[in-house]
């Protein structure tokens, strides 16, 4: 599945959130991730995520697609960072 993922999270807690989510996703820009996620590895970031999270105070929301061509992405002013870097 493809995934959009975003969080709100106390500035504490937020270096750690940023290095879970760059682990299974894609950064693209401040607090927003995306890619392409089975459903066993997003029910684990969830869950590590869950152990960072205040659950008053912090928020994650992730938006889930069949698939990346069924999502109509439209990108104004600059791009944070392109996903065709190569590693």
């Amino acid at each position: 599945m493809y995934v959009i993922l975003v969080y709100d999270i106390g500035e504490k807690r937020v270096t750690k959130m940023l290095k879970l989510c760059r682990a299974y996703l894609n950064w693209i820009q401040n607090s927003v991730f995306e890619g392409e996620i089975t459903e066993v590895k997003l029910k684990e970031l969830k869950s590590r995520a869950k152990e960072i999270m205040k659950k008053e105070e912090d928020s994650l929301i992730i938006f889930k697609s069949r698939q990346e061509k069924w999502l109509n992405k439209e990108v104004v002013g600059k791009e944070k960072n392109t996903l065709n870097q190569f590693l």
